[in-house]
């Protein structure tokens, strides 16, 4: 959950301010991932971001958007929530920023299931073990058919609990034994963040956990 270690996301988020900067070209990248899934069809879907920070990942591709969506951003920094709904409001996008903790199951249970799932600077930012449980709630999180978009930078932070030596390949393959098929998997030549989308084959109906992942930095 942002702000569980005591980590500046305000400041962190100011390094959008460069537009060559590694996470400035992120967000180009997931922008464009989330438009071409909202294109694939017609029909309205709910969309679900947790950590959803000032929402600039998705506010500005809802806005051209021309499915409905049904949009819930979860975010537990107060200034970045109040941020994400100035900036709905300025781009005349309806949507709901809940500002609270998004690890936390109670906080978004009555939103699920849901079309679409992000998981956008999430699965770095915690233990390996709550990334594992974290991938194997999306199962219940989302409806037949329902995409994740999630990110995961090619660094370790913590002790490697796997063998893979790029971590968002363990990421992806996690997201496939938990019965999740792989439709990208994003590496930039240079840059450390990888980008994937990964689709829900079939829905499980097991309770999602009360704490899904807790930030470890």
């Amino acid at each position: 959950m942002r702000g569980s270690s005591g980590m500046d996301w305000q400041a962190w988020h100011r390094d959008y301010d460069d537009p060559d900067s590694p996470v400035s070209r992120r967000l180009v990248e997931v922008r464009g991932r989330l438009a071409a899934l909202l294109a694939e069809g017609t029909a309205p879907v709910r969309l679900l971001s947790l950590c959803s920070g000032d929402g600039r990942d998705t506010v500005p591709v809802l806005a051209a958007a021309r499915r409905p969506v049904a949009a819930h951003l979860v975010e537990l920094d107060p200034d970045l929530a109040e941020a994400a709904r100035r900036a709905a409001a300025a781009a005349d996008v309806e949507l709901e920023v809940r500002t609270g903790d998004a690890g936390a199951g109670a906080t978004f249970a009555d939103l699920l299931p849901v079309d679409l799932l992000m998981l956008v600077g999430v699965l770095g930012n915690v233990s390996d073990a709550d990334a594992e449980q974290t991938i194997a709630a999306t199962a219940s999180m989302l409806r037949s058919g329902g995409t994740v978009l999630w990110t995961r930078s090619n660094r370790v932070r913590a002790e490697r609990t796997h063998g893979q030596d790029d971590p968002a390949e363990w990421v992806r393959d996690r997201f496939e034994a938990h019965g999740l098929e792989t439709l990208d998997l994003r590496v930039p030549d240079l840059d450390p963040w990888r980008l994937g989308a990964s689709r829900l084959r079939e829905p499980s109906d097991a309770p999602v956990p009360e704490r899904l992942f807790s930030f470890v930095r």
